[in-house]
């Protein structure tokens, strides 16, 4: 399949579970990737990994919080790769507890992370899209903006903002060809989840809560997003906008 062959894709967080997972996607679907991510060697392991499978990657660090980073990073792989067709922010962070728990500096890098890091990307490399008439921008929130989940109260809300945020966008630029879809994620086997079991006083009994409620019966893995992801990125979704997509294994069913 090479639906995004020749395109050049930027991912965020791209040396995480599901940003590498996503960046392996693209790239054997053709695309030339930017694997973005504050820890560079991370980024080197993901890219190196789709360049000995006979794909092109290249690593390139980037702290979403820091504005003046993200424009270096833009231009970087601009001159590296080419104008940008795809921007996937996958990037994200979050602390588990209760939200009286919880404190203003918590939230500060809560909001940094997941939702002023995602504005700066989008006004990093908009314009570009916008000069050429077209592009795609896959946002990964999570189902925690749909349906809300206990001790992540700030994280939700950073989540619920990107999905406002992009819906926002898509009718924005519509004109200029370019859609901005969202894939929320339900549980999904990362280090974030991991996180949020150690968080629990009985992480394994959490766990199986989790799997008991999920319809199709498992966790969900990394390599359950790329697919929903891909095809955001994809003409085959060249007419969708806007719109925000579950991937929980059945978890959540609302509209």
């Amino acid at each position: 399949m090479d639906r995004l062959q020749g395109k050049v894709a930027v991912v965020t967080g791209g040396g995480g579970g599901i940003g590498g997972a996503t960046c392996r996607r693209f790239a054997s679907e053709g695309a030339r990737v930017a694997v973005c991510d504050r820890d560079l060697a991370s980024a080197q392991r993901v890219a190196q990994q789709i360049v000995e499978q006979g794909g092109d990657a290249q690593a390139f660090q980037c702290d979403i919080t820091d504005r003046a980073a993200v424009d270096s990073a833009v231009a970087q792989v601009v001159q590296a790769l080419g104008p940008i067709d795809i921007l996937v922010n996958n990037a994200g962070w979050d602390v588990f507890l209760p939200f009286t728990k919880t404190v203003p500096e918590q939230w500060e890098k809560l909001i940094a992370i997941n939702l002023t890091g995602a504005l700066h990307m989008h006004h990093a490399v908009l314009p570009g899209m916008i000069e050429r008439k077209g592009g795609r921008i896959v946002n990964i929130a999570s189902d925690a903006a749909r349906v809300g989940s206990s001790g992540e109260a700030v994280y939700a809300a950073c989540k619920g903002g990107l999905v406002a945020f992009s819906k926002t966008l898509a009718r924005e630029h519509a004109r200029h060809n370019i859609t901005v879809n969202v894939v929320c994620p339900g549980p999904t086997n990362t280090a974030l989840f991991d996180d949020y079991k150690k968080g629990a006083g009985n992480p394994e009994k959490l766990e199986e809560a989790f799997r008991r409620s999920i319809p199709l019966g498992r966790i969900g893995q990394p390599d359950d997003l790329p697919g929903a992801i891909a095809f955001f990125a994809s003409d085959d979704a060249a007419y969708i906008t806007g719109r925000v997509i579950s991937v929980s294994g059945g978890l959540t069913m609302a509209g």
